[in-house]
């Protein structure tokens, strides 16, 4: 009895024709079993379908059949360099086919022999310089055809993958086991497994390769949606949460004494994470929203209900300056009411950061705000129920991990004034439930913005200067810290001594990531307090800092930033009464720049800019780090095949809620596949 193997166990090396050379170079691929050569799939075709010379446009290429009607000339020029040419007649043309360094062909061109040639057709000429040909009377050409082009590299070539992956097809494809139910494939006119990885390598025509692909692209994107869902549903049946105790009375109350009133975004996203928080199973909810939208708040909400019912909150930043921003504003909100609020940043000194330590292990603390610093080792909680994180796209998905586990499975909010566009917010926080506050607090007046190039510069200077008069304040943000022989950019250093020169009469700060932690703070307090004109920064001040005084945001080499870096960094201006303004300086050489400046000057709705973010960078580079969590995709693209990922969610949503999913056997191969990835044996996805 033979046993079917398993191709995913089957290493490619013992495949027929893959030498234990070419099993190496195609593990640098990727590729180490029989299963994933089978799902390397082509990224474009090659075009080999024979086509009628009228169709054809000058310089295009093309493959056409014909008939060699003259003796071949050969010349020989430079060192073992040759062109070979002859006449063909290819329907009722009389054309010249010329080859380069194939003198070889010279004895097989012989006249009346059919040849199918490709190559680019120069119309004015009448002549087709040929980069492949085979003759019609021999077998197994690629004339007629569409062959697959692979991504490869080192000592593989196309015709050896091809050759490669058919063999496999002949050996194995039989094998090839069906993962998705029927009524998927119904629903949805797919077509069956085996057939679609069969015809994307080897498609008859344009139209086969495309049902090839729908299909496939199907597949990956629902299995990755069904590991989300199913890790979700695993992870609440298991109630191992925080069930907080939540004060109703309470909470109205303190929302009730804030200085300001809730929009309706923000008790809408309020009342989605008091009753996560009211659950027994974790909660692991992300809250997006534009600058200014008032986020932070809905967080302290938060926080206080967690202490409240009993427990310690803790919120962690990307930088102590933040961090220390929220220390004062949190501190201002909670210490009238006996609540203790601590900080934990790297720069503290040993003893503060000892007693740091002792308040949250005793319970003294009931919250702590602080940096990377939260997850050291040494750092202990009494109870943490509430982890917060700000810009968490700004941490590795390893580093909330860590803080996760230091409390028995606490809630975890994530914020981000990223606004995440839906393709990726579906994709990235898929294991997520994701809050938007879309409106902006009641008073906001939108931010006008202006890109002007590095010759206007005086005129910018006069607006500082104006500002500066009403007795408004100004940030300059500049994308180095010193002058950089790599780079001919502004840098703080310079742009800060010639601010002061050009305003000997104003009082202008400095701020950069290479001050020590007394200095920036220092220079920030001077600011928020109003004692300084102009802050000549980089991009520290890019997440949170709040000064509502400062009116105008001047951006220099605007180019180098990023479309959602630049929205992040207008973002500091436009937080009080008064009319703000931003200015990007720039002299983009690209169009790609060009275009982050249009869209600067044509919207401020975060949500747009983050839509257009995406567009023009893709996917993978819209976070700005390699951490972000978003999944390599086979051959899904975010872009094009959004609608399938929404009809893949929605399919994967309903199987796991229903309970003949975890026993029939009808879904044991996708349930084998989720054993794969180790779904059900805990935190796996965070």
């Amino acid at each position: 009895m033979t046993t079917t193997p398993d191709l995913h166990a089957l290493p490619v090396g013992k495949l027929k024709g893959v030498s234990a050379s070419k099993a190496e170079a195609l593990h640098a691929l990727g590729i180490a079993t029989a299963a994933d050569l089978l799902e390397y799939y082509p990224f474009r075709y090659e075009d080999y379908r024979i086509r009628n010379l009228t169709e054809v446009k000058d310089g295009e290429k093309i493959t056409v059949q014909g008939t060699v009607m003259s003796v071949p000339a050969l010349q020989r020029y430079g060192r073992g360099k040759a062109r070979l040419s002859c006449r063909v007649t290819i329907e009722r043309w009389l054309v010249t086919a010329v080859w380069f360094n194939r003198a070889f062909l010279k004895d097989q061109l012989t006249v009346g022999r059919e040849i199918v040639l490709t190559g680019k057709w120069d119309q004015r000429r009448k002549q087709l310089t040929v980069t492949e040909s085979e003759f019609a009377d021999k077998a197994g050409g690629r004339a007629g055809s569409l062959q697959p082009v692979y991504s490869i590299t080192g000592s593989l070539t196309q015709s050896w993958m091809r050759r490669c992956i058919e063999q496999a097809l002949e050996q194995l494809g039989g094998y090839i086991e069906e993962v998705l139910p029927g009524d998927l494939l119904t629903r949805h006119r797919l077509m069956a497994r085996r057939e679609a990885i069969r015809r994307i390598h080897t498609p008859e025509d344009t139209r086969e390769g495309q049902e090839a692909r729908r299909r496939l692209v199907y597949e990956e994107l629902f299995l990755f949606q069904l590991k989300l869902h199913a890790y979700r549903q695993v992870t609440r049946s298991r109630m191992d949460g925080v069930a907080h105790a939540i004060d109703n009375e309470a909470v109205l109350a303190f929302a009730a004494a804030l200085p300001f009133e809730l929009t309706d975004g923000q008790k809408k996203v309020t009342n989605e994470i008091l009753r996560d928080m009211r659950e027994p199973y974790a909660m692991n909810r992300l809250l997006q929203g534009d600058v200014g939208s008032g986020k932070t708040v809905v967080a302290a909400i938060a926080l206080f209900a967690t202490v409240k019912s009993g427990h310690q909150g803790a919120l962690m930043v990307p930088t102590e300056i933040l961090a220390e921003q929220h220390l004062r504003s949190l501190q201002g909100l909670f210490a009238p009411l006996g609540i203790e609020v601590a900080l934990l940043v790297g720069g503290m000194p040993a003893r503060r950061r000892r007693d740091a330590l002792a308040g949250l292990q005793m319970g003294m603390t009931d919250i702590v705000v602080g940096t990377h610093a939260l997850i050291q080792e040494d750092v202990a909680f009494r109870s943490l129920g509430l982890v917060v994180t700000d810009e968490q796209h700004r941490f590795g998905v390893s580093q909330r991990s860590i803080l996760r586990r230091k409390g028995m499975n606490p809630d975890v909010l994530t914020m981000t004034a990223t606004p995440i566009p839906r393709t990726l917010a579906i994709t990235a926080f898929g294991d997520m439930d994701v809050s938007t506050i879309r409106e902006r607090p009641q008073g906001r007046r939108p931010i006008r913005t202006y890109w002007v190039k590095h010759e206007l510069m005086d005129r910018v200077l006069g607006f500082i200067r104006r500002e500066a008069a009403a007795g408004r304040q100004a940030y300059i943000i500049c994308p180095l810290i010193e002058e950089s022989d790599k780079l001919d950019v502004q840098n703080a250093i310079d742009v800060h001594v010639q601010i002061q020169q050009a305003f000997p009469d104003l009082r202008i700060g400095l701020l950069h990531g290479r001050m020590s932690a007394a200095e920036k703070e220092e220079a920030m307090r001077a600011f928020g307090a109003g004692e300084l004109h102009a802050l000549v920064s980089t991009t520290v001040v890019e997440v949170g800092v709040d000064v509502p005084n400062a009116t105008l945001m001047v951006v220099m080499d605007a180019e180098r930033f990023g479309l959602s870096q630049l929205h992040q960094l207008r973002g500091r201006v436009g937080r009080g009464a008064h009319q703000s303004y931003c200015v990007l300086v720039a002299d983009p050489k690209s169009e790609t720049g060009q275009e982050r400046m249009r869209v600067m000057t044509e919207t401020d709705d975060g949500f747009e800019v983050a839509r257009r973010d995406l567009e023009l960078r893709g996917p993978g580079d819209f976070f700005g780090t390699k951490q972000s969590g978003l999944p390599e995709f086979r051959l899904a693209d975010m872009s094009s095949d959004f609608g399938v990922l929404e009809t893949a969610r929605d399919d994967a949503a309903e199987l796991v809620g229903r309970a003949d999913f975890w026993r029939d056997e009808t879904y044991a191969p996708l349930r084998e596949r989720l054993s794969r990835a180790q779904i059900f044996e805990g935190d796996v996805l965070d």
